[in-house]
């Protein structure tokens, strides 16, 4: 057995109390759900949040809010971690985003939208990602709405990816220029 290469075991995973992670710095960032209709897909956004010490998620629209027991299934308790809020129309939510001075990115794939391997985050302003409904995306109007569109390359056969899963992938993204920034 290769012994640097053993598995951590959980009580060496550096892990915040709830109460810890409510003062802990954030990253400036909030993810707005579309009408995301999945309850395991909200509950794994949760997650990631958690992860990667998100600001906030808005849920939008038919998005459902927690507690319900397939939102906690796949959340794992970071719906008591990271703060949220509901606002029935994702229009009005990214009109307050930006009023607030976020730049507001949907992730879509859409022409004109930029490779997320080349985006720059501004270091220097909160950002609002939004993510679409699983099968409709983010609606039109509100791309239309928005600073710009983020879009994750892909090569294989199929033109999407699960909206958890690209909901991993631009969080990772954000915390890796937001960290490299704070250095």
């Amino acid at each position: 057995m290769n012994e640097r290469f053993v598995k951590r075991q959980m009580d060496e995973l550096p892990r915040l109390e709830v109460a810890d992670f409510k003062q802990a710095e954030k990253m400036p960032v909030i993810v707005v759900l579309d009408n995301v209709r999945s309850l395991n897909n909200i509950g794994s956004v949760f997650r990631s949040a958690d992860a990667f010490l998100v600001s906030e998620i808005i849920l939008c629209g038919i998005t459902a809010i927690p507690p319900h027991k397939d939102i906690n299934k796949t959340a794992l308790g970071a719906t008591e971690s990271v703060d949220w809020r509901y606002v029935a129309d994702t229009h009005d939510a990214v009109v307050q985003l930006r009023e607030q001075g976020c730049q507001v990115w949907a992730l879509e794939q859409a022409h004109q939208s930029h490779r997320l391997g080349d985006w720059v985050m501004n270091p220097d302003k909160p950002h609002a990602i939004i993510l679409g409904h699983e099968v409709d995306g983010v609606q039109q109007s509100v791309i239309e709405l928005c600073d710009g569109v983020l879009e994750i390359p892909q090569w294989g056969t199929k033109h999407s990816l699960n909206v958890s899963v690209s909901a991993g992938i631009i969080l990772w993204e954000c915390a890796r220029q937001w960290s490299a920034h704070k250095q």
